[in-house]
């Protein structure tokens, strides 16, 4: 073959619709938070691309029949030099579980799998001696523990109510907050809100989620065209994770959820945890949502309210420390981007 060349992808130019073309002949789409791209080429002729979009490797697709060419290895390799002139040094990958040959060939570890989707691991990621370091950092008990996994975007009186039940009913609680960063509400604020409003709980520990807890807004869809595939794959995959990994180190017995009447994404997330986690031998303990006038509180709500200034009706949601950060000018910049925004999240 001739000399393959690795090219750049200028992502606001035509050379962008190039690649989404190639991509659907491969019934995979060109996600939309890639930061870059790069292209295998022969003359002008593409036979293969990757991308990244913070730590994820995404939208990998290499000509048919070209697969033992060297391209994957060539393609993945600029991306991983990429992220490390960036100072990152781990990677994922999520792809269809066809391809795991091809990037365990790359140095990639699986991590888990389930029917329509694999992640894997690279460079200096180590599912395991990261979740061990997380429970070291935290100076947690190696006794059973029941956990949550919140958002809190921003933290409601509803959230505090799911709290407050496991930390009657168990010795030690620990709520992981979903530590990526694409929430209308800053992780850090996030976190801290939540520890604010639950310091009082003696024996809740607030912690941030890790790479490990997957984010429905993170999670990648350029190869599963139907939503509903895409929702199931993402929480059968993040169920799996933290009954294989997380709950183990942690000795987590029981997972806490709250019941979603609004939701989609959270009603079938939560479907997900009742069919996987039990088989694992973790508890799930599902709670009544707390209600306010015959409604359940919801974070969607509050940030409804805020986009029409309603701060009364916020004021009797809302943990004290949340309505306290909502009426700072540190919130002023979140409260403009809340109302100018069209996002679930």
């Amino acid at each position: 073959m001739q000399d393959i060349r690795i090219e750049k992808i200028d992502l606001n130019t035509n050379q962008r619709l190039e690649v989404e073309g190639f991509l659907s002949t491969f019934n995979l789409f060109f996600d939309k938070d890639i930061e870059y791209t790069v292209v295998a080429k022969v003359k002008d002729e593409i036979l293969g691309t990757c991308s990244y979009a913070g730590k994820v490797l995404k939208c990998f697709a290499v000509k048919e029949g070209l697969q033992g060419e060297g391209i994957a290895s060539k393609l993945v390799t600029h991306i991983i030099n990429q992220l490390f002139d960036r100072g990152i040094y781990e990677s994922f990958v999520f792809t269809e579980p066809k391809n795991l040959p091809i990037f365990k060939g790359l140095n990639y570890h699986e991590v888990h799998t389930v029917e329509e989707v694999s992640l894997l691991e690279g460079g200096m990621a180590n599912v395991k001696k990261y979740t061990e370091r997380m429970l070291m950092n935290s100076e947690l008990s190696a006794e059973k523990k029941a956990a949550l996994v919140m958002n809190c975007n921003p933290f409601t009186l509803g959230h505090r109510y799911l709290i407050e039940k496991a930390a009657e009913e168990n010795e030690e609680v620990v709520v992981f907050i979903v530590e990526e960063n694409r929430s209308l509400f800053p992780f850090e604020m996030r976190l801290e809100l939540v520890r604010k409003g639950t310091a009082d709980l003696e024996n809740v520990h607030v912690l941030a989620g890790g790479s490990y807890i997957i984010s429905s807004t993170t999670f990648p869809s350029y190869f599963l065209r139907l939503e509903g595939e895409r929702l199931e794959a993402y929480t059968k995959l993040d169920a799996g994770i933290f009954g294989k990994y997380i709950a183990p180190v942690f000795n987590i017995e029981k997972r806490y959820i709250g019941t979603e009447p609004y939701c989609r994404v959270t009603s079938q997330y939560n479907e997900a945890l009742l069919q996987i986690l039990p088989k694992q031998g973790i508890e799930i303990v599902e709670v009544d949502r707390l209600h306010v006038q015959d409604k359940a509180i919801s974070a969607s709500e509050i940030r409804r309210l805020i986009k029409i200034g309603d701060w009364h009706s916020i004021q009797s949601l809302v943990h004290s420390a949340t309505y306290g950060f909502l009426r700072s000018d540190e919130a002023k910049p979140i409260i403009e981007r809340i109302k100018r925004s069209d996002s679930p999240h």
